[in-house]
């Protein structure tokens, strides 16, 4: 009993990751793979898992990455690639609740393919806020000329993504990020900050963290469950639903986030579909660059 609070077991976590297999693998193949695991519950202590464990089968495919820093420094960590339905049943099988996966995929692991803001909400900041703060990053990524994409983070904030080609350096994406950040606390000064500490941001704003890029950084990937009462999903959203969602009054986004759940969301795939197929292609920054420096400055 993994989620005892609400009756959910290992077997349908591991059943639930089966189910949602062609959907999420595509976010997941070829990327570097952390685990967050809980044998013992939500409720009980667990811990991230970047090395593989001891007894990993020979047919789980991984890839070491040299590290300068921690315990394996020199000798490098072997990651676990999450590349076909097997991989997913085996992780949710050691209790690995969340996935997280780097922002680049093998062979090019200096070079990713998206660019990811994460759009934290602070304490007295409403749904509306959140999704016109979200809404407020689409359309200063189509002002330049590329085309972002949302989802929940399972918590209670919104990523936004900006699918890229790979290949740029982390650092050029870096600086991109920040130059979309800092342009949407211009044009969002009162709902938006930039203060990284909990305590100074200002009451009912959105953190702009446009720092979670880097080499080895992780994303939390589509239909991933997170280690919450409830089991929440991080579920992919098109900008219509976002436009929707700006105009309900509801003060805790987290609330409306409990819809997209372990039990209830391979239904919802089944009818809807992912509202991000189709829409991952890789984009050029370079046009995009040269258009924010004469519009933005």
């Amino acid at each position: 009993m993994i989620f005892p609070n609400d009756e959910i077991t290992k077997g349908q976590l591991i059943a639930y990751y089966r189910a949602v297999a062609p959907y999420i693998l595509p976010y997941t193949k070829g990327r570097p793979l952390t685990l967050e695991r809980y044998p013992n519950g939500v409720h009980k202590p667990g811990w991230w898992e970047k090395q593989i464990p001891k007894g990993v089968p020979d047919w789980i495919p991984t890839v070491k990455v040299k590290t300068e820093y921690g315990a394996h420094a020199g000798a490098g960590v072997e990651f676990m690639l999450c590349n076909d339905e097997a991989t997913l049943a085996y992780v949710a099988n050691l209790a690995a609740i969340t996935l997280h996966v780097w922002t680049s995929r093998e062979p090019k692991l200096d070079n990713p393919d998206f660019l990811l803001v994460d759009l934290d909400r602070g304490d007295g900041c409403t749904l509306a806020t959140l999704c016109s703060v979200a809404l407020h990053f689409r359309d200063a990524v189509r002002e330049i000329g590329l085309e972002a994409l949302v989802k929940t983070t399972g918590g209670s904030g919104l990523h936004v993504v900006v699918p890229l080609e790979p290949r740029y350096e982390y650092e050029i994406i870096k600086g991109f990020s920040e130059l979309l950040g800092r342009r949407i606390h211009e044009q969002a000064p009162e709902t938006t900050t930039l203060e990284r500490s909990v305590r100074r941001r200002p009451s009912g704003t959105v953190y702009l963290d446009y720092v979670q890029v880097g080499r080895g950084k992780t994303l939390v990937p589509p239909f991933a469950v997170r280690a919450r009462d409830g089991a929440p999903v991080s579920f992919p959203l098109s900008w219509p639903q976002i436009e929707k969602l700006r105009k309900k009054r509801v003060p805790d986004p987290s609330k409306e986030w409990e819809h997209w759940n372990l039990e209830t969301v391979p239904a919802l795939l089944r009818k809807d579909g992912d509202a991000w197929k189709g829409k991952w292609r890789g984009q050029r920054l370079e046009r995009a660059l040269q258009k924010a420096r004469k519009l933005w400055g």
